[in-house]
């Protein structure tokens, strides 16, 4: 009981002087805050601030009045609304730190304002671990979430606000979780792992230095260690966005589309359709968090005119962006039919005219008609002796022939009388 009795007092005198009436400490505001938690032998500064809510009120000069027993005090300033103190402390545990204004020209009057802070000491190296993943050149950091197949880079910032460790060197022992260890004599290491899934990364800071001894006053070697751990979430890059609908519509007629997205879920998805396509940035978009791969949106056009759908998906390590353009026609007829009508009007007509060439040329004939000639030496001899019974065959023959083409031709005309007159040769 005896070690918790100096906290406990050192507790119950806090209370009691924070606990004072203030009649004016509604119309002041006190803000106090340390640079902790810090190790064994390590300063850490404790800064307070005054401000007044009511600009009523005249300024005056003001007196800080602080408590930090049992830590050591190394240096005070004090301004006229601000004061600073530097502490130490040899022991390891958690302490109060108070502080009240008053009137510099008045001690014992009531306080104007109050407030305390906690510092916490450790014998321990502090720090903390940052998981940053490389791309394009860059170092972006994403919280505990990387990518898989990208380079990650693992560091250790160590928090040395007063320089303690500035003659020490430091030695890196790196467990990643998965069977793979490292030590390097740099606060990071670079990672890169093919296979997704949660990690779990362990480090083991340990800080040499050599110092006077406060005893014999000889060079002796001190040696702080930390231990650290952090979470590595293994998170597959978002690949590549599908976007799978038409890309045509008519005014107030439905457009469905779905998105098709290659990456590790949860995926926060942003859309937005404009007349043009632009990178999306920022809450102005129409954001969804989705579980899954696939993503179905409906949208209704009122104006014709030529849009374009920007979408961004990220799923904490990588983002992506593309675009899909959409062309929106009025109400009606769409222009694509009458295309296609004047295309079988066009083929009609040339299938009637190839069809009306082919059958003139293999229906039309010309019909000759040949004279009966008798060119043998009988016909000579004979001629004077058959003079009038031949001129009566001749002329016989000449009615018989010219009443037969007239038939034929009166025929032909009934028949096609679209074709020429027949040609007909006599003696």
């Amino acid at each position: 009981m005896a070690p918790a009795a100096p906290g406990m007092l050192r507790w119950t005198c806090v209370v009691l002087l924070l606990g004072r009436a203030a009649p004016a400490a509604e119309e002041y505001g006190l803000e106090i805050t340390n640079n902790g938690p810090i190790t064994t032998g390590a300063q850490a500064t404790v800064h307070a601030s005054l401000s007044m809510k009511n600009d009523s009120i005249t300024s005056n000069l003001y007196h800080f009045n602080w408590i930090y027993a049992p830590l050591i005090l190394i240096e005070k300033s004090e301004q006229r609304f601000n004061s600073v103190i530097n502490v130490t402390g040899e022991f390891p545990g958690t302490f109060p730190i108070s502080v009240w204004v008053t009137h510099r020209n008045c001690w014992l009057c009531r306080p104007v304002a109050r407030n305390v802070t906690v510092l916490q000491i450790t014998e321990f190296i502090t720090g903390n671990l940052t998981i940053a993943q490389i791309e394009d050149s860059r170092f972006i950091t994403r919280g505990s979430s990387s990518s898989t197949g990208a380079v990650t880079r693992i560091s250790f910032c160590l928090h040395d606000p007063s320089h303690y460790f500035k003659s020490a060197s430091f030695v890196y022992n790196w467990d990643f979780g998965d069977g793979v260890y490292q030590i390097t004599k740099e606060p990071f290491v670079y990672y890169n792992c093919s296979t997704m899934g949660n990690r779990t990364v362990h480090l083991k800071v340990i800080a040499e230095w050599e110092q006077t001894g406060s005893i014999i006053h000889e060079r002796e070697t001190v040696q702080k260690t930390g231990d650290f751990t952090t979470a590595l979430e293994l998170l597959d890059a978002v690949k590549s966005i599908n976007v799978v609908g038409s890309r045509e519509t008519h005014v107030m007629e439905n457009l469905s589309l779905s998105l098709h997205i290659n990456g590790t879920p949860p995926l926060a998805l942003c859309w937005l359709i404009k007349s043009e396509c632009i990178p999306l940035e920022g809450e102005k978009c129409h954001l969804v968090v989705i579980n899954g791969s696939c993503y179905n949106l409906s949208h209704t056009f009122s104006d014709a005119g030529q849009y374009c759908l920007s979408v961004r998906v990220e799923n904490g390590v990588t983002m992506l962006q593309t675009y899909h353009e959409i062309k929106v026609w009025p109400t009606g007829i769409h222009p694509a039919f009458f295309v296609l009508l004047c295309i079988a009007l066009v083929s009609v007509m040339l299938g009637l005219v190839l069809y009306t060439t082919f059958r003139s040329n293999t229906q039309q004939k010309d019909l000759v008609e040949v004279a009966d000639f008798d060119f043998s030496p009988l016909s000579d001899k004979n001629l004077s002796s058959h003079s009038e019974s031949g001129c009566g065959q001749i002329c016989c023959r000449l009615c018989f022939l010219r009443s037969s083409q007239e038939a034929a031709r009166e025929s032909h005309e009934l028949l096609h009388s679209f074709y020429k007159p027949v040609k007909t040769y006599t003696v």
